[in-house]
């Protein structure tokens, strides 16, 4: 996971993001779907946290999933069972992707997971499955890599868990899920361009000649305690109208406090490169605390299942879905 920035950009939805943070009651930490007034409760399928918070376990009983490891190919083997389970269709990408910098060579696996394939109108949730090669902001152990249960296991635990509605429950617009290998091989000191090479590569060769989607929507450290997803900064640049529907979607169903209409800062994530390389205007949803930036877990050790809580998952997972349902 990447850099962060603070600059200031152009807020597209400044004045309507103010109005409705008055409104919100983003006061309560703990507010829930089962305290919403009946008649604001979601239409979509209930998300199973329970299930998710089981997929995340998974994940890290394999151990650190860093490419070109047994843990990755037992990992990798174990989500495209997942996914055959739910999905139409679902596409392995290989590939030895070479980080720019270092030169080292990665073996990277990406999987699509397509659902309801003969619909025009589509959706893309994508999220990062790889662990990071090291714990570079921990005092020990540095050169070590991470359990990565929150960054890189929650945003596959929420996109299995909503693979599985999909079947049961079929939405009116078709759903493609990407996992992406690769993300956090990189350094910020090294280049942008060094993370997110397995997004790089699905830009450039994507799972279906000349794929399009209307939005989509990056999950990425959305599993852990007291975590807040501001409004990004690229996102809001290239996709805020989509951003706005997000957010206003968790405050109709009762995640206000998880979502705040707040500015957050601009993040080099795998949404950049979706939205710059394969022109799909996509959302970053994304852990940003005020005081201390991804979280303090963050390329730590802490980074295990420890840190991950299921009300989070709820409130991330359960938006998503209802962000897909509403779609005509």
């Amino acid at each position: 996971m990447k850099s962060i920035s603070y600059t200031p950009l152009l807020v597209l939805v400044t004045s309507v993001c103010l109005l409705l943070n008055a409104c919100s009651d983003s006061s309560n930490p703990t507010q829930t779907d089962s305290q919403v007034p009946a008649s604001t409760k979601p239409a979509a399928p209930s998300f199973n946290a329970d299930r998710a918070y089981r997929y995340v376990e998974q994940q890290v009983a394999f151990g650190p999933r860093v490419p070109g490891t047994q843990a990755q190919k037992d990992c990798a083997q174990w989500i495209q069972t997942e996914f055959s389970k739910y999905a139409d269709t679902v596409y392995r990408q290989e590939a030895e992707l070479t980080q720019p910098v270092s030169n080292k060579k990665y073996p990277a696996i990406n999987f699509i997971a397509s659902f309801h394939r003969k619909a025009e109108y589509r959706v893309l949730l994508l999220a990062h499955w790889d662990s990071r090669p090291w714990a570079d902001q921990d005092t020990k152990e540095k050169d070590k890599p991470i359990d990565a249960a929150d960054d890189a296991g929650s945003g596959v635990a929420v996109l299995l868990e909503i693979a599985s509605h999909l079947k049961a429950t079929s939405p009116k617009v078709g759903v493609d899920i990407l996992l992406v290998d690769a993300e956090d091989v990189g350094k910020t000191e090294w280049s942008e361009d060094s993370y997110c090479l397995g997004t790089q590569y699905w830009a450039a060769n994507p799972h279906v000649p000349a794929y399009k989607a209307m939005f989509g929507i990056c999950l990425d450290m959305v599993g852990a305690k007291g975590a807040r997803f501001p409004l990004e900064g690229f996102s809001q640049q290239y996709a805020g109208s989509i951003q706005k529907e997000i957010w206003e979607t968790a405050q109709q169903i009762g995640y206000s406090s998880y979502f705040p209409f707040e500015q957050g800062g601009t993040i080099t994530d795998d949404h950049f490169t979706i939205n710059t390389k394969a022109s799909i205007p996509c959302v970053d949803i994304i852990n940003l605390q005020p005081d201390n930036g991804f979280g303090k877990h963050w390329h730590t050790h802490n980074d295990n299942i420890s840190i991950i809580d299921k009300a989070t998952l709820k409130a991330v997972g359960q938006t998503v879905m209802q962000v897909i349902y509403n779609q005509e």
